[in-house]
């Protein structure tokens, strides 16, 4: 007996959705081409005879030390334009749950679900290879547990695959559940003290923003001073500045008062702030964080050998596949689902190797465990640098061996919808 479109994984969502979603990803690639650009001008110029220039531009001070704000450039693009980024990531995953497909639980069941695995294994894998390793090194296992949404996307770009929409919202809706898990390690298990007094003050300017935003105020000079006065205090307390950004994006409001309001406030800052994040925050933060040297430790070899490095590729590379496919069947197990008709374990096998992509969260992870410039931070640099290379071939390669499939379920998929934007068979996880 055949299943029902109720029991179906990666089903296709509304056509609204998808637009949304394809509007999204195109802003995403875009900047992880300048993402790659960044990371490649950073690796070439941190190995060049010219190295000590970008050492110095990175150790470079800016900001009042009465404020403890005397931060490096290197910092001020991992704890400030970090802080955009999670920023529009937290409005996006308010957005989804609250007014996108997601927000029927049996959809929102299968990318939660996959982000979880995909961060338990990879951690799990870390700490063994660490523990048996000998190292004392376990405090890295964050590491290899994040995926880089705008890398994978420009690796989507470079082979040119037409992925169906409902492959291209889980791989996103993943990364971003996945950001929310890695905002959470950050602020629970990377920080090392915790000032009690500018922490609580800094819920004085987030009650602020709340209460404008909810009265849909979009007067930037309202907002902004409030938002970073939020960011200032949490940076004082010990806590990752980060976190501030993803509070105060779940104060924004997502349903719009009524039809005829435009669009909702989240949309509106999403919109607005996303070119930004994606076009100069992370690319930024990539071009400071990703200088590291090859030449000293033993070089490229050396720093593979180190057990740090190998749990990371191993984490990337394996752990991710396992965690994402094993979670997507487990869901497939438990509610007697099947895959959507035309997708196959490849299929998902494939997505799972682009989830190996990390780079900007796992690098920033790696400073916060070992200390920006450290050697085992270098190591645990390489190991990103070279498990993302490898999750990158994998996925490429069987994703462009089903691209010629993947082109005639697009065809499908337009045929299907109908003018109002609902699909005939409207699957539903």
């Amino acid at each position: 007996m055949p299943k029902s479109p109720q029991n179906r994984l990666f089903g296709r969502g509304s056509r609204v959705e998808a637009r949304r979603i394809a509007d999204i990803l195109r802003t995403e690639t875009a900047g992880g081409v300048l993402l790659l650009v960044a990371a490649v001008t950073a690796l070439v110029w941190a190995n060049s005879p010219w190295s000590e220039g970008y050492r110095s531009l990175s150790a470079v001070e800016l900001g009042p030390a009465s404020w403890h704000l005397d931060l490096t450039l290197a910092q001020w693009a991992a704890d400030g334009l970090l802080a955009i980024f999670f920023f529009v990531a937290g409005l996006e995953l308010k957005r989804e749950f609250v007014a996108g497909d997601l927000r029927d639980p049996r959809r929102a069941a299968l990318p939660v679900a996959a982000a979880v695995g995909g961060v338990a294994v990879p951690a799990a894998i870390y700490v063994a290879v660490n523990v048996a390793g000998g190292t004392g090194a376990p405090v890295g296992w964050a590491v290899p547990t994040a995926t880089d949404i705008a890398f994978a996307l420009a690796v989507l770009g470079l082979i040119s695959t037409h992925l169906p929409a409902a492959l291209r919202t889980f791989l996103l809706t993943l990364a971003v559940v996945d950001d929310l898990i890695a905002i959470t390690i950050i602020a629970i298990f990377y920080t090392s003290a915790l000032a009690w007094g500018p922490l609580l003050l800094a819920l004085v300017p987030l009650a602020g923003f709340a209460l404008l935003v909810q009265r849909r105020v979009r007067s930037w000079w309202l907002l902004l001073p409030l938002a970073a006065a939020a960011w200032i205090l949490v940076h004082a307390s010990g806590v990752h500045a980060t976190v501030a950004g993803v509070l105060l994006a779940f104060t924004v409001p997502v349903i719009r008062r009524s039809p005829g309001d435009g669009p909702g406030l989240a949309e509106h800052f999403e919109h607005r702030w996303r070119p930004l994040s994606a076009g100069l925050a992370v690319p930024l933060f990539a071009f400071f964080a990703a200088g590291v040297s090859l030449s000293g430790a033993g070089g490229l070899a050396g720093s593979l050998r180190d057990p740090v490095a190998v749990g990371v590729v191993l984490g990337l590379v394996v752990g991710k596949v396992v965690g994402i496919t094993s979670s997507t069947w487990l869901v497939q197990r438990f509610t007697r689902a099947e895959l959507a008709d035309g997708l196959s374990w490849w299929d998902v096998a494939g997505l799972a190797m682009l989830g190996g992509v990390g780079f900007t969260v796992s690098l920033l992870i790696g400073e916060l465990a070992f200390g920006a410039g450290t050697p085992r931070d270098d190591h645990a640099k390489v190991g990103v640098l070279v498990g993302s290379l490898i999750a990158a071939v994998l996925a490429s390669v069987v994703l462009r061996a089903r691209n010629r499939h993947y082109r005639r379920l697009c065809a499908e998929e337009e045929q299907d919808w109908d003018a109002d934007g609902v699909p005939d068979s409207a699957a539903r996880v």
